[in-house]
């Protein structure tokens, strides 16, 4: 028996917490380790030690394997759990670990690293007879090559890295024309992100649903599955919504499904917690697609529907237990529900979003569970991934279920910076969604031009914010700036001009939009703000920032400017030539340079943060008089990038 009695939790963020709780209750002692932008993270303060490993980039801390051997050697850890991203996949890694004496909380390096390439990992499926999707999976990695077998298996087709994971290097091509553009992006990113550009295609089954197996293994040879999660609503290939059981699947598919996920687990002798991905065709036939050789970030459905604690059964099996159950003992009981929460602007393509959290607070509630690795007053930077919390709900039936998760998304509070709350919530609303008929196509269909945000805030809180500003001067609200009576606010990208007066106890707020509305404000406490219009009573979420406030109302929320004497709006963002960062992170292409005549909307250089690739794109068109940075160059947000004279269109 491989007994250990301190983790090293080789992680950040929601996972390092979750994890953290389930080696507290088994009784292990914890340690973290933190960069200097994490120094006062939630995962930090929660473990029994931490160690600090370094600077903020992950190359200097997270992913720098001598820094985590030595913090595990400093703090006397015997055990290692890598979670999810980051080490979790990495072969080498673990057979570090492994020479370092440490017992890793995870499969074998053999394990990883067979599945840890896609090609190889369809190889030995197919060899194994699980069923696979016709494709390309060899050494040749030449356009030439790669061109003739796209031909061969005919479009639409994927192209994949085959060191990929999370949509990275992930591209679907639907056309002969497309494909070059596809090869060369896909590399990019795949030797950004994994440092290994091999490609492989695959024929694309068009609307499947990504139907999940979770599987486990131990030592002694005992291999089940715990059924299966539905992954289908993603965003760029990547997971947005899941649940368990999936509304596609009945108990016959879960018996074929399942047996085929312990097919691929016992082929490669998998000890551990993994996952066996399928796309499930609108048919029934289903085909292999991957194997995470980890936890996966979805794993609470699961435990919710089975009751099972998918970590604790990790520590069990890493100290060398066999699993406490067969394949007979597993029920599915009720249904779950995972809402991922980012830090993005869904009015703006979804752009990953950093900055000062003004306001964390979760739901709480039946049936509901918030894994977060965020707080009131800590900082989103722009090193790491950008999902800020796990918002699960269980209920006796999927839509119990639906109705639990819709309300704790709209209930949990995060105020400072912009996030995709809102696109969860009407995802969520979303009739296809609501009847379980959702593919992965169900993004694009339900939300064909994009995702408005939370939008303009309704006409109440705006009187309400005018209110609030004018309050704050007390009586002598009436003199100087405000001698006029007229408040001018921005919010939701809008700009109100307003007419206040006060009569009393009560605030007259004419927007110019009909008849002035009467605003009574009862309180402002805990972080609450009650109040009156008409004989309507209501209360809406109220923290200060800055030189305004945010007002957090039905789960939207929006930060309230007083611009009264501000000066008129800036041009809109590029449209005067100069186009600048939109976030922090790393240039990591430029496709243009000085003198160079581009076209609006042209694609001008490649931007990397948040573990996301983005294309800055030139907003008039004219020649380049400047380029102000190189590729390599970190850069910060609202930095210079690039200077275009413009230009008439011929």
């Amino acid at each position: 028996m491989s007994g250990f009695t301190k983790v090293l939790v080789a992680n950040r963020g929601e996972i390092a917490c979750r994890i953290l709780r389930s080696v507290h209750a088994k009784g292990y002692r914890s340690v973290t380790i933190f960069s200097d932008a994490d120094r006062d993270a939630p995962h930090v303060a929660m473990a029994d030690e931490a160690v600090h490993i370094g600077p903020a980039p992950v190359t200097l801390s997270y992913l720098d394997l001598d820094r985590v051997l030595s913090a595990a050697r400093a703090s006397g850890a015997d055990a290692i759990h890598p979670g999810y991203g980051f080490w979790s996949e990495k072969a080498d890694f673990i057979e570090a670990c492994l020479a370092a004496g440490l017992v890793v909380i995870g499969p074998d390096p053999q394990s990883v690293r067979s599945m840890g390439d896609k090609a190889e990992a369809k190889r030995q499926m197919i060899a194994a007879g699980v069923p696979c999707v016709p494709g390309y999976h060899g050494t040749d990695q030449s356009d030439e090559r790669l061109t003739r077998e796209a031909e061969a298996i005919g479009y639409p087709l994927m192209v994949k890295a085959a060191a990929g994971g999370g949509g990275k290097g992930m591209r679907l091509v639907t056309a002969e024309a497309d494909l070059a553009r596809a090869l060369r992006t896909a590399r990019s990113e795949a030797r950004n992100a994994f440092g290994d550009d091999v490609l492989i295609l695959e024929r694309a089954i068009i609307e499947p649903r990504h139907v999940e197996i979770q599987v486990f293994g131990d030592s002694f040879g005992n291999v089940i599955h715990l059924g299966e999660r539905d992954c289908s609503i993603q965003r760029r290939h990547q997971k947005v919504i899941e649940e368990a059981p999936s509304p596609a699947v009945g108990s016959e598919l879960r018996e074929r499904m399942g047996s085929a996920a312990v097919l691929a687990a016992r082929s490669i002798d998998y000890v551990g917690a993994g996952t066996i991905e399928f796309l499930l065709g609108q048919d029934g036939s289903f085909y292999f697609l991957e194997m995470n050789t980890r936890l996966q970030v979805e794993h609470p459905v699961t435990e919710h529907v089975t009751g099972l604690d998918l970590v604790a059964l990790q520590l069990d099996v890493a100290a060398g237990k066999p699993l406490p159950i067969t394949q007979d003992d597993v029920r599915i009981s009720g249904h779950a529900m995972e809402a991922r929460l980012y830090a993005e602007d869904p009015a703006n393509d979804f752009l990953p979003q950093t900055g000062h959290v003004a306001l964390w607070e979760p739901a709480a509630g039946p049936g509901v569970r918030v894994d977060a690795g965020i707080r009131t007053g800590g900082e989103v930077s722009p090193y790491y991934d950008p999902m800020l919390a796990k918002i699960i709900a269980w209920g006796d039936d999927r839509e119990e279920a639906r109705q639990r998760l819709l309300r704790a998304v709209e209930c949990t509070s995060v105020l400072g910076l912009s996030t995709n709350k809102s696109f969860l919530a009407a995802a969520l609303s979303e009739p296809e969604f609501a009847s379980g008929q959702a593919t992965t196509a169900f993004i694009a269909r339900a939300f064909p031009d994009g995702f408005g945000g939370d939008g303009p805030p309704p006409r109440d809180l705006i009187a309400v914010s005018a209110a609030l500003l004018a309050s704050q001067h007390g009586d002598g609200w009436a003199t100087n700036r405000w001698i006029r009576n007229d408040i001018a606010i921005e919010a939701g990208n809008e700009s109100f001009a307003l007419s206040v007066s006060r009569s009393g106890g009560q605030w007259l707020v004419d927007d110019g939009n009909g008849d002035p509305i009467a605003i009574v404000l009862h309180g402002n406490a805990g972080g609450w703000i009650d109040y009156a219009v008409g004989a309507a009573r209501r209360r809406v979420r109220h923290v200060p920032s800055g030189d305004g406030f945010f007002l957090e109302a039905e789960g939207r929320g929006w930060r309230f400017v007083d611009s009264t004497l501000a000066g008129p709006d800036d041009s809109a963002q590029g449209s005067d030539g100069v186009l600048r960062a939109p976030m922090s992170g790393v240039i990591t292409l430029i496709g243009a340079s000085v003198g160079d005549l581009v076209e609006r909307g042209q694609s001008l250089m490649t931007m990397e943060a948040m573990k996301m690739e983005h294309q800055i794109t030139a907003a008039v068109r004219g020649r380049i008089e400047a380029v102000h940075v190189a590729a390599g160059t970190q850069v910060a947000n609202n930095d210079v990038l690039i200077v275009i004279a413009a230009e008439d269109a011929a």
